[in-house]
């Protein structure tokens, strides 16, 4: 029994045990349903061997609003915790890890993803692509990603939850202080991803400087391309630092090195630098395609170019840049001394001035543009106020004196939500909206959409103001409980519901989604939103090809020059297109690699040579093959696009 004992859970409960049979239950429910409607073919022919960009940036779609789910239920038992004073729905520990994957889930394998797919579908419509430039590393990145979600996710119930934070300190992080495997998860989880995610980066740097359609300079790309390009530079330049802090960690806690530690040498200080030279950057990364995605549906909705695209292209490369300055604010009472915390204090409040000339443009944009109120509009109205809320708490909490009062409060949590939810989240939002014709070719019900984006902003106001005045009356934040003497219960319990009504608008979200599933008409135009660029050139549903032409582009608006100015998109004549073949080996590499990561956990060293050596083995194998692709005969392109202008 002492091998089996290892991977029992440390800390169970009833709801450790109730989410074991769910797991079990829900499984089988696939295999069967795969099974009975003999699907497993066509699961592998259409999905898990896909290299198609789109089918990719759909599967990063579902899993993102997946783990929103499986982290908005951490979010729901925190709230309800915190309630009442002296509560004891959670115990210590399990409100340790719950806080922990709560934050892991929501910022890496929830927004990311969001990212991802967005990144996955737009950046090649916009630039005029066929395709990504290595479409079988998009399909690894995507299923790297996955595996290292799934490694998390099984951690609960298989060993035992991460429970030092969703920051992982050290020594907190430790073998001393955290004696399961949970930190061992954490370490191979996000290593995984954060491979996947490295290597995106590379591939959409590489898409968008090679494979941009004649005529579009840089300064004539979309802001979303432009967003998407500076923060996968970002990636470029942070995720490395990440990987090799989670080595260094790693190393610490399965072969007894002192690189965090606090005794032989170690710096424990060392790690919250590494981490927060990634994690910072890692804020921009999810903010800067935010950005672009705002600056699409700003444009569209108010009928109007976007105002000042220089400074907007300007002002993210600053942030992008700035980005990378900043790290020590996240540890001013941490004893860097009076100097370093001024100079991080002052490059703290100066990345605040771009973001502020990006909220002008928008404003810019919007004044005497003809402005229609669709949900994607709606959700990036809503956006500018609250998001000025966190932004102003930002510099607040960059005043390094001021943050000894701040620090580690429901403050500093208030501050972060009012920033990420309708930074992020609220742009996903939008964006799945006003994308959701080129993703499934019809469209999300507006009526429902708008009742579902005032829910879900009210709510957000709800939840997080009362953090700031609970904050500075000294509430501190990661504490299961408190006394009904502190005088927090009516602070949290409007905070709690505050996180029912945000519960309430994403169910209102899926209640969207199945409605317009069943009743919205197919029959759609391929620019519903009479939009103004190149993604909305390309037919509803998008060919395989994306475009049986690649366009020419005059211009930063060149589909709405095309349409109202009389410019001309297509110059060329038919000719047979070049595509790649679909591959299975993502996914199998994929499968290794959590067998990896798994084995890795637990110390099994036989698993762990036996995967690494198939890891290798399908790296030699891709080298050595020979597969060069198909064409699209020129009879077939006619025929679809024959079909495709029928539809329209």
């Amino acid at each position: 029994m002492e091998f089996f004992e290892r991977f029992a859970v440390p800390h169970p409960s009833p709801a450790i045990y109730a989410s074991m049979v769910a797991i079990v239950l829900v499984t089988v429910g696939i295999i069967v349903g795969l099974t009975y409607f003999k699907l497993w073919g066509y699961l592998w022919r259409e999905w898990l061997t896909t290299v198609d960009h789109k089918k990719i940036a759909i599967m990063y779609l579902i899993s993102a609003i997946a783990m929103l789910f499986r982290g908005g239920v951490d979010a729901i038992m925190m709230r309800a915790q915190l309630a009442q004073p002296e509560n004891t729905l959670l115990d210590a520990q399990h409100y340790n890890e719950i806080f922990t994957t709560h934050g892991l889930v929501m910022i890496i394998f929830m927004a990311m993803p969001f990212i991802m797919a967005f990144m996955n579908l737009l950046v090649p419509l916009q630039i005029g692509a066929r395709d990504v430039a290595f479409p079988r590393l998009n399909a690894l990145s995507f299923w790297l990603f996955f595996v290292g979600a799934m490694l998390l996710n099984i951690s609960f119930v298989i060993g035992g939850s991460p429970d030092a934070g969703w920051t992982s300190y050290f020594p907190l992080a430790g073998n001393e202080f955290s004696e399961s495997v949970g930190t061992n998860y954490y370490m191979f989880a996000l290593q995984i991803s954060g491979l996947g995610t490295l290597i995106t980066g590379i591939n959409f740097i590489t898409t968008i400087l090679l494979f941009r359609a004649p005529g579009m300079t840089l300064m004539k790309m979309p802001m979303f391309t432009w967003s998407a390009l500076t923060a996968n530079v970002i990636i470029v330049f942070a995720f490395p630092v990440l990987t090799i802090a989670l080595l260094m960690g790693t190393m610490d806690r399965l072969f007894m090195t002192n690189f965090f530690t606090t005794t032989n040498g170690g710096m424990d200080m060392l790690w919250a630098n590494f981490f927060w030279v990634w994690g910072h950057p890692e804020v921009y990364i999810l903010i800067l395609p935010a950005f672009g995605i705002y600056s699409e549906i700003i444009a569209t909705f108010s009928q109007r170019n976007l105002y000042g695209h220089k400074s907007m292209v300007a002002s993210m490369v600053i942030i992008s840049l700035l980005s990378f300055l900043v790290w020590t604010h996240h540890f001013f009472t941490m004893g860097q001394g009076a100097l370093t915390n001024s100079i991080f204090s002052i490059t703290t409040m100066a990345i605040a001035v771009p973001t502020g000339v990006k909220i002008f443009n928008w404003l810019f944009t919007l004044w005497k543009g003809k402005i229609t109120i669709s949900t994607p509009m709606l959700y990036t109205l809503l956006f500018i106020p609250i998001f000025t809320i966190g932004g102003v708490t930002g510099v607040m909490l960059g005043m390094s004196a001021a943050d000894y009062q701040y620090h580690n409060t429901m403050f500093l949590v208030a501050h972060f939500h009012m920033v990420i939810i309708p930074g992020v989240v609220f742009a996903m939002l939008a964006g799945l909206h006003y994308y959701w014709p080129k993703f499934f070719n019809f469209m999300l019900n507006d009526k429902l959409g708008k009742i579902e984006a005032w829910v879900i902003s009210m709510s957000t106001l709800l939840a997080f103001m009362p953090m700031f005045f609970s904050g500075l009356d000294g509430q501190a934040r990661r504490m299961y409980t408190y006394s009904e003497s502190t005088g927090f219960t009516i602070y949290n319990m409007i905070s709690f519901v505050g996180a029912i009504g945000l519960a309430i608008g994403f169910v209102l979200l899926v209640y969207n989604v199945y409605h317009s599933t069943r009743y919205a008409t197919r029959n759609i135009p391929s620019d519903p939103w009479n939009a103004r660029s190149l993604e909305w050139a390309t037919h509803t549903p998008i060919p395989e090809y994306n475009f049986a032409i690649v366009p020419t582009v005059d211009s930063t608006e060149a589909f709405w020059d095309a349409k109202e100015n009389g410019h001309v998109l297509y110059r060329e004549s038919y000719s047979k297109i070049h595509m790649p073949n679909n591959s299975g080996m993502p996914f199998i590499i994929g499968c290794i690699f959590f067998v990896w990561g798994f084995s890795f956990v637990f110390a099994l060293w036989i698993p762990v040579i036996i995967s690494t050596i198939g890891i290798f083995a399908c790296l030699v194998h891709r080298s050595l093959e020979k597969d060069h692709g198909r064409y699209i005969e020129v009879e077939e392109i006619k025929k679809i696009e024959q079909a495709a202008g029928a539809r329209r």
